[in-house]
């Protein structure tokens, strides 16, 4: 982000405090804190993309969060949603795809930290060792977590979590055999190789457009207790909890800051309704 854009970012963060301190502490008193769930990818010092962020900079914002919210699993999470109460603005921590760096630095600081967190992997890439697909096209064929470190992971109380099996976009695929060898095998598969349940589901891309209402209702009926998306949304105390919306972890502070605190103008995202609406009820004059 160029400089200027960053200075016009962390002014539009301090002009609306007022407001977010305000929408708070309103939400504090009558029950309606909303609950933020993060989402990264990969995070190390080396060669950087789009999904990388800098082990400094995760710190950062990890020491910044667990100062002014209460960070809580998902699990957690559900529960205060669930009960349409909830009086503390809290945050919960997940990761994509399973990249082996996370490995190094980002997840022993969680554990350090005793924050929880969940942990989305795409099976094929560790199984097979492979570097993702998007990660190929880009030049930089980083390595995936191996069955050992999600073992790890497991044992030292990270949530490990199904991301399908090859990564694939699901808003594009209609065949239930395909759904379920992405959504439910993955899970089975994962549970056999850390011995531990696996009870979230998280949508690669996680877009409107990469949903599918199929696979919701798929996941459910396979025993999943979550699902994720990663549009951007909020969750607010009353939601439905078996669909978690998510924000993602930008390594821009200013932008990190506007997300985590409610922004104004991300709070009217359009929530996705994955439930198949009743066709309306024709009256029938009887004569």
């Amino acid at each position: 982000m160029p400089w200027w854009k960053q200075l016009l970012v962390e002014a539009y963060y301090r002009a609306t405090l007022p407001y977010r301190w305000w929408e708070a502490r309103h939400n504090t008193i009558t029950g309606m804190a909303p609950i933020v769930v993060l989402f990264y990818h990969r995070v190390a010092d080396d060669v950087s993309n789009d999904w990388t962020c800098p082990n400094r900079t995760f710190a950062r914002q990890m020491c910044w969060l667990r100062e002014r919210f209460d960070m809580i699993s998902l699990a957690e999470a559900q529960a205060r949603l669930r009960s349409g109460h909830n009086i503390m603005p809290a945050v919960s921590i997940t990761f994509d795809d399973g990249y082996a760096a996370n490995c190094e630095h980002a997840l022993p600081l969680l554990v350090d930290m005793g924050i929880p967190c969940t942990y989305f992997v795409s099976t094929r890439f560790v199984l097979e060792g492979s570097p993702f697909p998007h990660d190929v096209a880009q030049g930089t064929p980083f390595a995936p977590n191996t069955p050992q470190q999600l073992r790890t992971l497991a044992d030292a109380g990270i949530e490990i979590g199904a991301h399908t099996r090859s990564h694939a976009d699901l808003g594009l695929v209609t065949d239930p055999r395909v759904l379920h060898d992405e959504v439910v095998v993955p899970g089975l598969v994962l549970e056999e190789m850390i011995n531990h349940p696996v009870r979230y589901f998280a949508f690669p891309y996680g877009l409107h457009r990469h949903l599918n209402r199929a696979a919701f209702e798929i996941a459910r009926e396979a025993g999943y207790e979550g699902v994720c998306s990663a549009y951007g949304g909020y969750n607010v105390p009353g939601d439905d909890a078996f669909h978690l919306q998510r924000v993602h972890g930008d390594v821009q502070m200013a932008r990190f800051k506007n997300s985590v605190t409610i922004d104004p103008r991300k709070r009217r995202t359009p929530r996705f309704e994955y439930h198949h609406q009743p066709a309306p009820l024709e009256l029938v004059e009887v004569s």
